[in-house]
């Protein structure tokens, strides 16, 4: 497991009964998560102190019973800044466990000692962006969402990387990619977290079980002739880290080289000192990567 344990400005405090007690700043969160199974004893007093509530709907969705937050806060993770935001369906506008993989493609592009081109696709509101920025690279971030895409323009602003060489795109990823083949336009980077379900613009259907080979098939016609990384990132309940890595193996490694890895997201739980399973990814990178 790879563990985002470098935060000061965020805390999972405690788990229990499907449900997540987190510290965002100075604001407290209960939020729903399905990978929270068992009932913890639920002894920290923020338990019923949370500034914000999330629950669940029995007629399917939810929505926040308790808000006493602002519209918008500010929290750091190194010298990144993210603005977050208590949205619909849970989100806060960041994935903290995602810490993880910032760290690890940051190193590789600040000992790349070269200029780096990363593509970001379905780039959310851009906590990967600003991590590759901040590290030297320039980067193309593509989002479906107008909104997303806003608040990830604000993320760099507050990272202060606004004359950053970010080029933000409000596009469909497939789309943006197939553009970019007849372009001519290669990355060296590659950063992908496709969601499990979707519809196009125009009423096309994804599911990342039919369609995420297709995709990353796609998407390695825009590497580098010395590409450096590929991370595809997945929420996808019962989809394991190692489909993902057979699929780089495939589409990536067999061509390029180098090395491919797999595994789960975490985030410390400070109540019980376990590991909170958050998610996957799979990890390519080159041999040139490894050596520097």
């Amino acid at each position: 497991m790879w563990c985002a344990d470098k935060w000061k400005d965020y805390e999972l405090l405690d788990t229990s009964n499907g449900e997540r007690l987190e510290k965002w700043g100075k604001y407290t969160l209960i939020r729903p998560d399905p990978q929270i199974i068992w009932r913890g004893d639920e002894k920290h007093p923020l338990w019923k102190k949370a500034d914000g509530i999330y629950r669940r709907s029995s007629k399917g969705g939810g929505g926040w019973v308790k808000n006493n937050t602002p519209e918008s806060w500010t929290i750091s993770y190194g010298d990144l800044r993210f603005l977050i935001k208590p949205m619909g369906f849970k989100h806060t506008g960041l994935f903290p466990e995602q810490a993880a993989n910032w760290d690890w493609f940051s190193d590789l592009i600040k000992r790349a000692n070269r200029p780096v081109k990363v593509l970001n696709l379905f780039a959310y509101t851009g906590g990967a962006t600003v991590a590759a920025a901040k590290a030297g690279a320039s980067v193309c971030h593509v989002d479906a969402s107008k909104g997303m895409v806003a608040q990830a323009k604000e993320n760099a602003k507050l990272s202060g990387l606004e004359a950053a060489p970010i080029r933000y795109i409000v596009d469909d990823c497939k789309k943006f990619i197939e553009r970019e083949i007849r372009r001519g336009n290669t990355y060296d980077g590659i950063i992908m977290d496709p969601p499990s379900y979707g519809r196009g613009p125009n009423g096309e259907v994804w599911k990342i079980e039919d369609s995420i080979d297709e995709f990353v098939t796609l998407a390695s016609r825009v590497l580098s002739d010395k590409p450096l990384f590929f991370l595809i990132n997945s929420y996808t309940t019962g989809l394991s880290p190692l489909t993902m890595s057979y699929i780089l193996n495939l589409r990536v490694k067999e061509k390029f080289g180098g090395k491919t890895e797999a595994g789960e997201l975490g985030l410390p739980v400070t109540s019980t000192k376990n590991p909170l399973p958050c998610g996957a990814s799979a990890r390519w990178q080159s041999e040139a990567a490894r050596e520097n």
